[in-house]
């Protein structure tokens, strides 16, 4: 039998003649324990105190902090957080826990989606007076699929110094643990919310022979399971991976239409990473015309256009998209204005 879910809590199995193990991963509570506080102060003190690597040169630093243990962030990270000029904090009172457990007294500023345009000049003045800026997001690296994109952007068009302080990631960790292939991903993130630019995007993904990991708010789980199966066949393996690095950390591992059915009545909690795996592709695959018709046929029935169309069916095939798409206009072309491609 196999089994699907993971508990990390069970560290020995007593029935088996060779123990296995599983680290038991825990939150930590926020000052309560004086001696824990002490200790994680003394640890960075030390680390500053014997660092080789000088002062920081003014700039702005991408710092990776944890995921859900707050013992994955690197000391490197902290040394940045403690020497920043100002700390841009996507959640000011989520990030402070962290900063006041490691005793890191730097000033915290919000920046999130909803001011990041309108902090950015403010910051880049800061920078081109010589400030160090760190910028964090809630969890994991800042600017994947969490605010920093534009800012990183604006300082490399403005020759200031960018410096990534790598850190944990949901996507390599949820990855590595898989079970899939992990030697070629794709990492799509959040999907749209428009039902046919989501759709376009999840065709598109599962064409591809990499395995694809997305990021699913757990009230949108059902819905996109259920597109995920008309899409990418419901025998297609996947991987549901949630609450990464805390107590109640969970892998799922089946098809999708087992995730269906499993995850139909369950209400889960936190931010679901998840992954499905590449599509088999053989060099000798060569789809029928009555094949590509009904797929053409589908795609502009719901909306897309012709040229659309033609590349979502291209996409993962080994046809010629010209092919395609002379198909298309021989069939559609009466119902359709012809487009350039």
């Amino acid at each position: 039998m196999l089994i699907r879910r993971y508990n990390p809590m069970s560290i020995f199995s007593s029935t088996s003649s060779s123990a296995v193990f599983s680290p038991v991963h825990r939150q930590f509570r926020s000052a309560e324990s004086s001696t824990a506080d002490a200790t994680a102060t003394d640890e960075l003190q030390h680390h500053l105190s014997n660092s080789k690597q000088g002062p920081l040169k003014p700039g702005l630093y991408l710092v990776g902090t944890p995921i859900g243990n707050l013992e994955d962030i690197t000391l490197r990270a902290l040394r940045v957080l403690k020497s920043a000029n100002v700390i841009l904090s996507e959640d000011t009172r989520h990030s402070g826990k962290l900063l006041h457990y490691y005793n890191i007294k730097t000033p915290l500023l919000s920046y999130h989606k909803f001011n990041e345009s309108q902090r950015a000049q403010m910051v880049l003045r800061k920078l081109q007076d010589g400030e160090i800026v760190a910028l964090i997001s809630d969890a994991g690296t800042p600017g994947i699929s969490d605010p920093g994109m534009e800012l990183a952007k604006l300082c490399v068009d403005k020759n200031v110094l960018v410096v990534p302080i790598p850190g944990p990631s949901a996507v390599v960790t949820a990855l590595s643990a898989s079970g899939l292939p992990t030697n070629e991903f794709t990492f799509v993130g959040f999907l749209p919310k428009h039902n046919s630019s989501r759709k376009e995007r999840l065709i598109l993904s599962a064409n591809e022979s990499a395995t694809q990991i997305f990021f699913i708010p757990p009230h949108r789980l059902s819905q996109f399971l259920e597109e995920a199966a008309a899409i990418f066949g419901e025998s297609r393996e996947c991987v549901m991976a949630r609450e990464m690095t805390k107590v109640h950390e969970e892998f799922w591992r089946g098809t999708i239409g087992e995730a269906k059915e499993a995850f139909s009545a369950r209400q889960l909690k936190g931010e679901i990473t998840f992954l499905i795996e590449g599509k088999s592709i053989s060099i000798d695959e060569s789809p029928s015309e009555s094949q590509l018709e009904n797929e053409l046929r589908e795609l502009i029935s719901e909306g897309h256009s012709l040229s659309m169309a033609v590349k979502l069916v291209a996409s993962g095939k080994s046809v010629k998209r010209k092919a395609i798409y002379s198909l298309a206009l021989r069939k559609f072309g009466g119902q359709l204005e012809s487009e350039d491609e």
